[in-house]
């Protein structure tokens, strides 16, 4: 398999509830699959913050109301593979396939870097491979960094790589993680989505842990291990918290 050059991430809240079925049926069976087929998408996934997950969940700003978040990575050419990830969108709407649908708000719609992947000891596949391998749900982490490159960003990112995440993977029900970097904002060629924030290029980090537990369950582990290890608080917590995998028609 070949490894993942670029990342989107997209951050949906619902505006009109009644519309939570419609959204789903239309991401998990129609755009989620479409996107997969794609020769450059490696991979797509998406993940619901239920409401035993919001009651764990933290942050500041809009990031925080947010009730899904969706992920693709991109393979090699990243040119080619956007460009044809992008005009599927165009064609979406010209089927009459969405994605401009009723009742949603997307709060974050951004490329990101993947940085290092991190699997456990004892989950038998390479970090590369967690993202096609199954999970109970994952742990998403946000930080807003106002310099990019200052020496506390670099001490921080330093404490991730080689105190916490470490750590973090040998509790139990984590399997990996990955950590990623605020590239661009999408400005889709066609379609009038809103733009994301004025980030600069590093401000934002990522850091998507895998679950095979209880993802709520797995929260409390993980905000027991940031707490452990002296030195956090740098950054501003745009999003912290647990999400569930989605299982189709159960689920919606």
């Amino acid at each position: 398999m070949l490894n993942p050059e670029l990342n989107f991430f997209s951050f949906i809240r619902l505006t009109d509830p009644s519309e939570r079925a419609a959204y789903n049926e239309w991401h998990q069976l129609d755009h989620l699959p479409e996107n997969r087929a794609l020769p450059g998408v490696m991979w797509g996934d998406r993940w619901a913050l239920t409401e035993d997950c919001r009651a764990v969940a933290r942050g500041e700003g809009n990031l925080a109301g947010a009730d899904f978040v969706a992920m693709y990575w991109f393979l090699p050419p990243v040119e080619q593979a956007v460009a044809e990830w992008t005009q599927l969108g165009e064609d979406s709407f010209q089927w009459g396939r969405g994605p401009m649908l009723p009742g949603i708000r997307r709060e974050m719609l951004a490329f990101f870097a993947p940085v290092k992947g991190y699997a456990a000891v004892d989950a038998p596949v390479s970090p590369r491979v967690l993202p096609l391998r199954p999970h109970a749900g994952v742990h998403v982490e946000v930080t807003h960094f106002d310099d990019p490159h200052a020496v506390e960003t670099h001490d921080a990112h330093r404490r991730q790589d080689r105190e916490v995440i470490p750590r973090l993977i040998q509790e139990p029900g984590v399997v990996g993680a990955w950590t990623f970097a605020f590239s661009h904002p999408q400005r889709h060629a066609t379609l009038p989505f809103p733009e994301t924030g004025d980030y600069r290029q590093g401000s934002v980090r990522i850091r998507l842990t895998y679950l095979d537990g209880d993802p709520v369950e797995g929260a409390a582990r993980i905000d027991a291990v940031e707490a452990s290890i002296p030195g956090g608080g740098a950054g501003t917590t745009l999003f912290s918290g647990p999400l569930r995998t989605i299982v189709p028609w159960r689920d919606w």
